[in-house]
């Protein structure tokens, strides 16, 4: 009688445990799952790894890696909300188009809330606020400018479909605007190979592009009366969401209303410095 009580016992618990345990797994399973496209190769904002280091997410699709500020905030934005994280790599031409079609959640990928694309997606509240520089090399005659009226004359070009590219190269006055760039990488490499005497960027893409090109110097002209004319919203960094979707909008921003100018800084400057640039 006792074994038979045992017994009865033993497969009580294993009952127990395995129904606790398809729980659990059907729960994880049933997680929500956000997914968030970036380019995956525009450091500190994004870029892809072999490893998981620092704490970085897998692709979708791939065997590699993502990482940097963009996946912190997603990473961020995914756990307070109570999301699984998808990260999924896309070319930047290809990013809005995706969360219309709905392929994607949203994009977080340093995209500038321009009107353009506000007629395209909504915009949650600025994740970051970038202000607008220049990169030129050390030894170019245009290192000692203090205005863009000091860059008068010279080549340049930046990021395809960009406000760096559409909206402040043409500012400068009788710029040679060569054809823009595909990537940042594309647009750093030009610079660095002196096809172009200069380009346009953000401070914090300029930041890390000096770390792998110690030879080139940023331009900063904010605060002076000759910098580059563009609106708060052109230059804050927001995180784009389908139209179709506006809970999703107000979740996120249920999360960036937490955080601070500082700890957005703060992120950035820990982005920066385990950038693969920095290696």
């Amino acid at each position: 009688m006792r074994k038979t009580i045992t017994v009865l016992v033993v497969m009580l618990c294993l009952t127990a445990l395995l129904f606790a345990q398809g729980k659990s797994e059907a729960s994880a399973s049933d997680a929500k799952v956000l997914r968030v496209a970036m380019e995956c190769g525009y450091a500190p904002y994004n870029w892809t790894q072999t490893t998981n280091a620092n704490g970085a997410v897998p692709i979708s699709g791939s065997k590699e890696f993502a990482y940097g500020y963009d996946v912190m905030m997603a990473k961020l934005i995914a756990e307070r909300l109570g999301y699984k994280l998808e990260i999924v790599k896309l070319d930047w031409d290809s990013l809005v188009p995706a969360v219309q079609s709905g392929t994607v959640d949203c994009v977080i990928a340093g995209q500038s809330i321009t009107s353009e694309r506000k007629q395209m997606v909504d915009f949650t509240s600025p994740y970051y606020y970038a202000s607008i520089v220049c990169l030129t090399n050390g030894d170019s005659k245009y290192a000692s400018a203090k205005g863009i009226t000091d860059l008068a004359g010279a080549s340049c070009t930046s990021q395809l479909g960009t406000i760096w590219y559409d909206t402040c190269l043409p500012q400068v006055p009788n710029a040679k605007i060569l054809p823009a760039q595909e990537s940042a990488p594309a647009m750093l490499v030009a610079l660095n190979s002196k096809r172009v005497d200069f380009i346009c960027t953000d401070m914090p893409t300029a930041k890390a592009a000096i770390i792998a090109y110690p030879t080139m110097k940023i331009l900063d002209f904010a605060g002076s009366n000759d910098d580059f004319k563009v609106s708060e919203e052109e230059i804050n960094i927001g995180i784009s969401v389908s139209k179709k979707n506006p809970e999703l909008t107000k979740a996120i921003n249920s999360v960036l209303d937490t955080l601070t100018v500082d700890d957005f800084n703060a992120m950035m400057e820990s982005a920066i410095a385990v950038q693969p640039l920095s290696n």
